[in-house]
């Protein structure tokens, strides 16, 4: 079976049934070396003519993809289903689901750049996608390729613009674009992260839970991370024991811990009073923190401690700088539409010159190597690059920052994209967002990092990179 390539994008199209067994029989290794030869920017499997498909029958497809994606670095996923067989695919593969997902074909060619220099009649691209950090990348990618995407904020409004389809050139939704990111089971409201937790809790947590994603959220700067524990129905001393070393591994960045939703019918009430102790706060609902904003402001803190750590530079995170700009300034000018002028490189403590009016944002990073990058925006500059992801101008604070989150999120995943041609892997943290620079400030008080600062239409922006 021989992929078939239309406008730099090759789609195999199996027949029939897709299950351990008879899957394999259809590929050969001729095929796979046609398809490594082919000049191509995404690589597809078409569900168009498959009856049924169960994951043993997928993953052999997927295997394959994965083969040629990290020899080529080329676009890779699946395209051609309808609603039930995207729930299918969603219920196999997330929360790891690191492969592409395109509707149809015709919405697959819209991210090829083989489109770009056609004729368009102008007409805008609706786009929906649940998963904020997705719906920002979908945008994102259909601009950095001349579309004009009209990206919905909510269910409510797609259902309601999706009426009027004439008005649209395509209509992109049940569409996810993979590589992006961590794909950590976590969320992040109001600078908080908020981890899910289910049924009987005990040893177990401990090695589900990814420490050292926590570890790099606090060195980020988040302070606030709340179990959302509505489905729990239970906890041994094991996962009281876990709870209470990690509040106490948080202590020394000012970290707050809370549990919300969970139930004590069937825990021990000495549990509680234990994890109180400890430090750890319970809450009965989640929205007793989260629309309580002094509250929120309160537990979230100013940003974690300085103290938690001071690890200096090292020459193999010094040599991927240039990686880490070129993510930073390609898409800061594709938001911007200006061009950067680079001013000056230093090595030493964060410095801006100018706080006010300016707002911040951090990503950690982690596996091969690790460290944090910080970004700091003029206001103006920071409303211009989130204009084409809300959809209209906006001066309402808490959503430019929210905004700026997931926009600051792309850039990580960009940054990934490009060390893994390196194959230097990594995994990235929730971006944290600062409204007051100052707070920024005393979050990365003594650390040293690589500081470059570049100016958008006159205005500076500054770029800084550390451990």
């Amino acid at each position: 079976m021989r992929a078939v390539v239309k406008n730099r994008i090759g789609v195999f199209h199996p027949q029939g049934f897709l299950d351990g067994t008879t899957a394999p029989s259809m590929l050969t290794m001729e095929d796979i070396k046609a398809t490594e030869s082919l000049k191509i920017e995404i690589l597809l499997v078409s569900l168009k003519k498959v009856i049924f498909f169960n994951k043993n029958g997928l993953n052999i497809f997927i295997d394959l993809l994965y083969s040629i994606q990290k020899k080529s670095g080329i676009i890779v996923g699946i395209c051609d289903y309808d609603d039930k067989k995207y729930a299918a695919i969603q219920k196999f593969y997330n929360p790891e689901l690191n492969f592409s997902l395109f509707k149809t074909h015709k919405i697959a060619s819209l991210f090829s750049s083989s489109m770009q220099d056609k004729d368009k009649s102008k007409k805008s691209i609706l786009v929906w996608q649940e998963e904020p950090s997705q719906r920002s990348a979908l945008a994102i990618e259909l601009f950095d390729r001349g579309h004009n995407p009209i990206v919905c904020q909510t269910q409510k409004e797609f259902d309601e613009k999706k009426s009027q389809a004439d008005l649209y050139e395509a209509i992109v939704y049940q569409t996810f674009l993979g590589l992006l990111g961590s794909k950590i089971a976590t969320r992040v409201t109001g600078n908080a992260i908020i981890y899910t937790v289910g049924g009987f809790l005990d040893a177990e947590i401990s090695e589900s839970f990814d420490l050292n994603y926590h570890q790099n959220s606090l060195n980020v700067g988040f302070t606030l991370f709340i179990f959302d524990a509505y489905k729990v129905i239970s906890m041994n001393i094991h996962a009281v024991n876990f709870f209470a070393k990690l509040a106490s591994a948080g202590a020394e960045y000012g970290a707050n811990l809370c549990i919300v939703g969970m139930t004590f019918e069937k825990t021990p009430e000495n549990f509680k009073h234990e994890l109180e102790d400890a430090g750890l706060m319970f809450f009965d609902n989640m929205d007793d923190i989260l629309k309580d904003k002094k509250l929120l402001k309160e537990l979230g803190g100013s940003g974690g401690s300085a103290a938690g750590n001071k690890r200096a530079l090292n020459k193999v995170l010094v040599n991927e700088l240039p990686r880490f700009i070129s993510a930073t300034v390609n898409t800061m000018e594709m938001m911007t539409n200006a061009k950067a002028e680079k001013q000056d490189a230093s090595v030493g403590e964060l410095k801006i010159d100018g706080i006010k009016d300016k707002i911040a944002s951090s990503i950690g990073f982690y596996g091969n190597i690790d460290g944090m990058v910080i970004l700091v925006f003029p206001l103006n500059i920071a409303k211009k690059s989130c204009e084409l992801l809300l959809g209209e101008e906006t001066d309402e604070i808490e959503e430019i920052l929210d905004t700026l989150a997931e926009f600051v999120n792309i850039i990580a995943g960009r940054v990934k994209a490009l060390l893994a041609e390196q194959n230097i892997s990594v995994d990235i943290t929730l971006p944290r967002t600062y409204e007051k620079v100052e707070d920024l400030l005393a979050t990365v008080e003594k650390r040293k990092g690589v500081q470059v600062n570049l100016n958008f239409e006159g205005e500076g922006f500054t770029f800084f990179l550390t451990r």
